[in-house]
C-alpha cells in the first residue's frame, strides 16, 4: 500500500500541486508552518519568504493602485477646466451682437483659453463685420477645395491627429508646415473650425472630443440667430 502511495506522489506534478492549491487557497492557514518555511525566488536578489514575497506582491499593487488614483485625479481636474472654459465660451457666444462678433469671439478663445497655436475658421457664408482676419476665410460649401472634408462631415464628430497635407493647405495656407497636430470641427451648413498645434502629441486619433462637440454645437446656434 505505501508503494503504491509513493509511486503516485512521485507522478504528482508541479502543476497538479499549483492547480489543488489554487482551488484550496486556505490550505497554508491549516498549515502556517508550512507558509513560513517555504520560498519564493526574486527576478533580482535571494529568494525570499512566502510572507515577504506576499507582502512585496501587496506593495506593488497598492503603488499601482496610487498611480491609478493619482492619473484618475489629474484627468478629472482637467475634465472639470474643460467643462468650465466650454462653459464660459458658450456663455460669450450668446452674448455676441453680430455673426462676425461671434466668430471673433471663437477664435479669441480658442487661441487663448484653449491655448490653440493656429486657430482657422472657415464659413460657408459671407460674413459682414470682418475684413482681412487671417484666421478666417469664406468658401463655399461645394467648393471643390473642402471635397476632402465633405467625409469627415458625414461622420458628424470632431477629429483630432495629424490632416492629410492637402487639408492642411486649405486651413493653414503658408503656415501648414508649422501644424504637426490639429482639433477640427465639420459643422454642416456653417464651416470649419480648426485648432491646430505644433505639438505632435496636443492632438491624437482616439482622444475624447465630447467639449469640442460641444464648442461646436455652441457655435451653431450661436450663428443661428442671425440668420
Amino acid at each position: 500500500m505505501a508503494m503504491d502511495f509513493d509511486k503516485h506522489a512521485e507522478k504528482l506534478g508541479a502543476h497538479e500541486v499549483a492547480a489543488w492549491l489554487r482551488r484550496h487557497p486556505d490550505f497554508l492557514q491549516k498549515f502556517p508552518d508550512l507558509a513560513l518555511t517555504m520560498v519564493v525566488p526574486r527576478e533580482n536578489g535571494p529568494a525570499a519568504s512566502l510572507a515577504s514575497y506576499q507582502l512585496e506582491v501587496l506593495r506593488d499593487k497598492n503603488r499601482e493602485l496610487s498611480r491609478r488614483l493619482q492619473e484618475l485625479f489629474g484627468n478629472a481636474q482637467e475634465n472639470e477646466r474643460l467643462a468650465v472654459r466650454t462653459h464660459q465660451l458658450t456663455l460669450a457666444l450668446m452674448k455676441q451682437a453680430s455673426a462676425a462678433d461671434t466668430l471673433r469671439a471663437m477664435a479669441a478663445s480658442l487661441a487663448e483659453d484653449f491655448q490653440g497655436d493656429l486657430v482657422r475658421i472657415v464659413a460657408f457664408e459671407a460674413v459682414d463685420g470682418i475684413d482681412d482676419a487671417d484666421w478666417l476665410q469664406v468658401i463655399a460649401e461645394d467648393d471643390p477645395r473642402l471635397s476632402g472634408f465633405r467625409d469627415l462631415a458625414a461622420g458628424g464628430e470632431p477629429v483630432c491627429g495629424r490632416l492629410h497635407p492637402d487639408k492642411n493647405a486649405v486651413l493653414y495656407g503658408l503656415r501648414a508646415e508649422e501644424v504637426q497636430g490639429s482639433a477640427l470641427l465639420v459643422l454642416p451648413g456653417t464651416g470649419l473650425v480648426a485648432v491646430g498645434s505644433r505639438d505632435p502629441n496636443r492632438f491624437f486619433p482616439g482622444m475624447g472630443t465630447l467639449f469640442l462637440r460641444m464648442m461646436g454645437e455652441a457655435l451653431v446656434a450661436a450663428l443661428q440667430r442671425f440668420r
